[in-house]
């Protein structure tokens, strides 16, 4: 089989301008990955699934993966003119030293595929693509249309990360229910304290409506039904 460099520069050949790139692994399996530009990455998948030599006719799984904002800390090395005292006189010399510099890396959400060859009996090739951000702009283009096992699966990831697939043929929730708000795999999901499909709540749920309740009716300084007295 190819290496992920051999077919990123396939890719490049059969689309010219893919802005493909390699997110290489450094786990011991050393399983680097290709992250595809989302306005190229359908004519990369038909490539991928159709290019005699590679052949990714197999699907074999799709998942979410969320980036929230991190806070990135680095060491650089800068130039600067100092002033110093050099036998007697003043002289202003220039020299490098190191500072530590923080930015902000925005929040993103992003699709994995993993794809085999039934035919070539190889793989798996691993693409990625990655949305703006997490906010108002996640979109990605669905793969569906390439590999029809994509359907559920981007419907999973829908449900659960939030990824709008664009072109996808029934991008409905798949494991919550139509009503259900926010997505549970996100790192910043919090739990509800109750659940709108347990009218009568019980054990631990029962637990946290209570406390629900009562936290409630503290703030609003109520007690046993009756507005305490002040």
């Amino acid at each position: 089989m190819k290496s992920v460099e051999e077919i990123k520069a396939a890719i490049e050949a059969a689309v010219p301008g893919s802005g493909v790139e390699i997110v290489l692994n450094g786990s011991p399996s050393g399983q680097h990955s290709l992250l595809l530009a989302t306005q190229h990455a359908v004519r990369v998948a038909d490539f991928l699934r159709s290019d005699p030599e590679l052949r990714l006719d197999f699907l074999s799984n799709a998942t979410g993966v969320d980036w929230p904002d991190k806070e990135i800390t680095e060491k650089v090395k800068v130039k600067r003119n100092v002033t110093k005292t050099v036998d007697g006189a003043e002289q202003v010399v220039e020299e490098t030293v190191e500072e530590t510099r923080k930015h902000l890396r925005p929040g993103y959400l992003e699709a994995v595929y993993h794809f085999y060859s039934i035919e070539k009996k190889h793989g798996p090739v691993v693409i990625r693509m990655r949305t703006a951000n997490r906010t108002d702009q996640v979109e990605l283009p669905s793969l569906t249309p390439i590999w029809r096992s994509a359907e559920f699966q981007e419907r999973e990831i829908f449900d659960l990360f939030g990824i709008v697939f664009t072109g996808h043929p029934d991008l409905r929730r798949i494991l919550m229910w139509d009503e259900f708000k926010d997505h549970p795999m996100r790192k910043d999901y919090t739990e509800p304290d109750d659940y709108e499909y347990e009218p009568t709540p019980h054990d631990d749920v029962l637990l946290k409506a209570r406390a629900h309740r009562a936290a409630g009716e503290a703030a609003a300084g109520i007690s046993g039904g009756r507005e305490v007295a002040r």
